[in-house]
C-alpha cells in the first residue's frame, strides 16, 4: 500500500492536494482497518456511519454515500466469514431472505422497478450483514458486546444532552429525537440502572436516563414516548421491580406539577402537543391523513404492492438522506411502518415480514418469561427485548422499520438477528444464568453463549 501511495504522490502529486480525495483515502483506510478486525469493531462502525448520515450536523453530508459502502462491505466480509466458521442459519433467517424475494417479486411488478430494486439490495444488504456480522460481533465475546452497547448508548445520550443545551438540534427533527431517546436511549439505560454493580456508575446511568427521558418528553413525539414508558413500564414489571415502577412514576407526576407551577404557560403548550395535535379531532387526527392513504394505496394494489420504497405516483417512500422525519413523502403517504410495508410490497409480500415480527415477539416472550421467573436483569436478551417491544411500537406510527437507509431500522434489524440467538430456549428449567454484571473492581463480564 505504501510504495502506490509513493509512487501516486511521486508521479500524480495534484491527487493529494483535493480534500475529496484525501477525505476518500483516509475512509478507505479506516474501513481496511475495520475489517481487520471485524468482529471487534465493526458493528459500531456500522452504526455509526448510518448515524452521521442522519443527523444535523454538517459531517453528515459527506456519509450519505458511505453509509451504503460500510453496510456492504460489512455484510460480504460478514457473509464470508461466517460461511469460513459454519454460522448456524435457523428457519428465522430462512423466512428473511424469503422477505427479501418477496419484496423483490413485488419490485418486478411495480411501474417503478428501478427504485423498488435500490430498495430491495438496500434491505438485502441490511439482512446479510445482519444475520452475519452483528451475529458475529455478539457470539465472539457477548460480554464485550453489550457492554460497548450500553457504554455507546450513554455517550449517545450525553452527547445530545450536550448539543441541545447549546440550542443545536442535532437530530435533525423532533420525531427524530423521540425515535433515538424512546426506542434506543431509555431501554437500555433502565437496564443498565436494573444491573446494579457500583453505586457511582448506578448513579451515572440514572442520572443519564432521566435526561434521556427529558429529551424525550421536550420532543413531544408521542410514538417516541409511548415506546419510552412502555419499555420501562415492562422492565420494572417484568423484573417485579414495583418500587422502582411507583417511584418513576411519583417523579414524574412531581416533575410535572413542577413545571405547571413554575411555568404554567409551558405546560398547557407541552400537554397540548403531546396529546392533541389538533384539540377538535383528537389525538390520532395528524394520523388519519396518511393512513387514509395507506389504504387507498393497498386497496388500490393489494396482492403485490407498488414497490418497495415506491409511492403510487413514483416517488421515493424512504426518508431524505436517511433522517428520521414524519413528515415529508413517506408519512404523507403511511404514516406507520406496517402500513408502508403493505403498501410497497401487498398481501402476499408481507407474509414472510409478518413471520419475521411473530417471531422476535415469541422472542421477547420467552424473555419475559425468564425475567418473571428469576427476577434478574442479568441475561444479554432483555435489553434486546425491551428494545424489540418499544421499536414495534414505535413503528406503529412512525415509517422507518423497513426503511435501510434509516439508523434507527439498522439498530433495530441488526439487534433482532441477535436476539434469535442469545434468547431463553424454550426449556426455561434448563437455562443458566450467564451475566455477571459489573462489580467492584471488576469489569462487567462473563456473557458465555447461552445457548
Amino acid at each position: 500500500m505504501l510504495p502506490v501511495l509513493a509512487y501516486l504522490a511521486y508521479s500524480r502529486p495534484w491527487y493529494f492536494t483535493s480534500t475529496t480525495n484525501i477525505a476518500g483515502l483516509i475512509f478507505l483506510e479506516l474501513l481496511i482497518v475495520a475489517v481487520w478486525h471485524y468482529r471487534r469493531v465493526f458493528f459500531p462502525v456500522v452504526l455509526v456511519s448510518f448515524l452521521l448520515a442522519g443527523v444535523n450536523l454538517p459531517v453528515g453530508r459527506g456519509w450519505a454515500a458511505a453509509r451504503w459502502v460500510v453496510l456492504s462491505v460489512g455484510a460480504l466480509a460478514g457473509l464470508v466469514t461466517a460461511l469460513k466458521d459454519r454460522l448456524h442459519f435457523g428457519f428465522f433467517h430462512v423466512v428473511a431472505f424469503f422477505a427479501v424475494l418477496a419484496s423483490l417479486i413485488s419490485a418486478a411488478v411495480s411501474r417503478y422497478p428501478d427504485v423498488a430494486l435500490l430498495k430491495v439490495l438496500s434491505i438485502l444488504l441490511l439482512f446479510v450483514y445482519a444475520g452475519t456480522g452483528a451475529r458475529l460481533a455478539a457470539n465472539w465475546l457477548e460480554s464485550r458486546f453489550f457492554n460497548g452497547l450500553l457504554t455507546g448508548c450513554e455517550i449517545f445520550v450525553g452527547v445530545n444532552a450536550l448539543f441541545y443545551a447549546i440550542g443545536i438540534e442535532a437530530m435533525g427533527n423532533p420525531n427524530s429525537l423521540g425515535a433515538a431517546m424512546g426506542v434506543v436511549g431509555a431501554p437500555i439505560l433502565l437496564w443498565g440502572v436494573l444491573l446494579g454493580g457500583e453505586k457511582f456508575v448506578q448513579r451515572r446511568r440514572l442520572a443519564l436516563y432521566a435526561v434521556c427521558m427529558y429529551l424525550t418528553f421536550s420532543s413531544h413525539s408521542r410514538a417516541g414516548i409511548a415506546a419510552a414508558l412502555l419499555s420501562s413500564g415492562l422492565l420494572c414489571l417484568a423484573l417485579r421491580r414495583y418500587k422502582l415502577l411507583v417511584e418513576g412514576l411519583v417523579v414524574l407526576v412531581i416533575v410535572v406539577a413542577a413545571v405547571s407551577l413554575f411555568r404554567p404557560d409551558a405546560f398547557p403548550t407541552l400537554a397540548s402537543s403531546v396529546v392533541y395535535k389538533d384539540r377538535e379531532e383528537g389525538v390520532l387526527n395528524s394520523r388519519i391523513s396518511p393512513w387514509r392513504s395507506a389504504m387507498d394505496s393497498i386497496s388500490d394494489h393489494p396482492w403485490f404492492g407498488t414497490g418497495l420504497g415506491t409511492t403510487a405516483s413514483g416517488g421515493d417512500a424512504s426518508e431524505e438522506q436517511g433522517k428520521f422525519a414524519s413528515s415529508g413523502t413517506v408519512t404523507a403517504e403511511h404514516g406507520s411502518s406496517y402500513l408502508a410495508i403493505l403498501a410497497g410490497v401487498g398481501v402476499v409480500g408481507a407474509l414472510p415480514f409478518t413471520v419475521l415480527l411473530l417471531l422476535i415477539s415469541g422472542k421477547v416472550l420467552r424473555t419475559i418469561i425468564w425475567m418473571r421467573r428469576y427476577g434478574s436483569a442479568s441475561h444479554a436478551a432483555i435489553p434486546l427485548a425491551t428494545i424489540m417491544v418499544a421499536g414495534m411500537l414505535h413503528a406503529a406510527f412512525e415509517d422507518w422499520m423497513f426503511a435501510p437507509g434509516n439508523y434507527v431500522c439498522v439498530f433495530f434489524w441488526s439487534l433482532a438477528f441477535v436476539l434469535i440467538d442469545v434468547a431463553p430456549s424454550s426449556q426455561l428449567s434448563r437455562f443458566a444464568l450467564t451475566w455477571h454484571p459489573r462489580q467492584a473492581q471488576q469489569p462487567i463480564g462473563g456473557v458465555a453463549p447461552s445457548r
